[in-house]
């Protein structure tokens, strides 16, 4: 075997200028239709010396198509003074010459070169990449183990399973192709399942929850029709409720009005329901509802200073209360559809449900509450 050729495997020690230790020829990761190291680097059997090449992944075992992970080869030997590893990711459906994603360094300890031996970018997509080390990247003098870390991007779409394959030299530094120990190893991962992305109806999307005429304000109630909105439909309980705060997610759910957090209360998969946060804005704010880690587009709204609307129990009878001070069950009306109105007779306190009242309720700021019944102005105790 010519002597340029052994300079040109994985790693080794020899520090001679017209060494190649800038990296690993192509195709040396043990892959099928590549070939290993052990040829060159001779001292023990593949994968017998004692030590390992582990291949580590944030994803557990999967990959979203199009989302960037790290990935880490980390090279173990107990007698190694001198490192190098190559990375290779293929499609288990071509694993040969099945180029899957594309990977990029992450510092002076990585580059990645081409199957022609170039170094990246590629000239197609096509073409078998290799993430391997550098120079400084095999660290003379370290022992233990090292680790190599790199980005690597998946394919745009859905290929099937994938398989990462790296294989690692552990040599002990001696200037010399013997006692060098080569390890080989693999990691499969599949597809993670994509969360559909949330999207909010074009027609009626936002409504406020009293009155679907009513309009939207600062503190309303509102109702976000769509499609894949969430995966559970649930109410918020006592426990989501932690010091005093409302939730600001529910089975991770959230939402945002004018780029500001709202409170969720109710989530299901076509349906939220949500109070706006205090905002001094008026006019066409965008409303987004993010499930996971997908986001809608936005969908607008026009946001006025106060949209007052009372809640009813069958659409004309009022939801109230005669002699408490208590908030009704909520469902998918918003309030209990057994939820019957209260008889009174004048001089009764009650208590009426509504929303829209604008930010600030309760405080100077906010303009005085009024309310009639049959069109005689009745005294407001307090607003809350």
């Amino acid at each position: 075997m010519p002597k340029s050729f052994l300079y040109s495997c994985i790693l080794f020690a020899v520090i001679i200028a017209r060494a190649d230790i800038n990296g690993a020829d192509p195709r040396l990761t043990g892959a099928p239709g590549d070939q290993t190291c052990v040829a060159c680097h001779g001292g023990t059997s593949l994968n017998a010396g004692g030590g390992s090449v582990s291949i580590a992944l944030p994803g557990a075992g999967t990959y979203t198509p199009g989302v960037t992970q790290r990935v880490r080869v980390e090279v173990a030997d107990p007698t190694a003074r001198r490192w190098g590893f190559q990375l290779s990711a293929r499609l288990d459906s071509n694993p040969s010459n099945g180029q899957a994603g594309s990977f990029a360094n992450t510092g002076t300890f990585t580059k990645v070169t081409c199957e022609n031996g170039r170094q990246a970018p590629c000239t197609s997509s096509t073409v078998i990449q290799f993430a391997t080390h550098t120079t400084s990247g095999t660290r003379s003098g370290t022992t233990g183990s090292v680790a190599f870390d790199v980005d690597w991007t998946p394919p745009a779409t859905d290929l099937g399973s994938i398989t990462f394959y790296a294989a690692g030299n552990a040599t002990n530094g001696d200037g010399r192709n013997s006692g060098d120990h080569v390890y080989t190893g693999s990691v499969q991962l599949t597809p993670a399942a994509v969360v559909p992305k949330p999207s909010i109806s074009t027609e009626r999307g936002i409504l406020n929850a009293a009155n679907p005429t009513a309009g939207i304000a600062p503190g309303t109630w509102i109702v976000i029709n769509g499609e894949n909105l969430a995966a559970t439909s649930r109410t918020w309980t006592a426990a989501d409720i932690v010091e005093g705060k409302l939730p600001a997610a529910l089975d991770n759910v959230s939402a945002t009005v004018n780029g500001k957090a709202a409170n969720v209360e109710a989530v299901s998969p076509t349906k939220l329901n949500v109070l706006t946060p205090d905002d001094d804005a008026v006019g066409a704010v965008e409303v987004r509802v993010k499930f996971q880690d997908q986001q809608s587009e936005a969908a607008f709204i026009n946001l006025q200073p106060q949209a007052p609307a009372l809640f009813t129990v069958d659409g004309k009878s009022l939801a109230l209360s005669a002699g408490e001070n208590a908030m009704f069950d909520k469902s998918d009306r918003f309030f209990a559809t057994d939820t019957a109105p209260a008889t009174v007779k004048p001089g009764d306190q009650v208590t009426l449900y509504g929303t829209g009242f604008g930010a600030n309720l309760g405080t100077p700021e906010q303009p005085a509450v009024t309310a009639t019944i049959g069109g005689v102005a009745a005294t407001v105790v307090a607003v809350q």
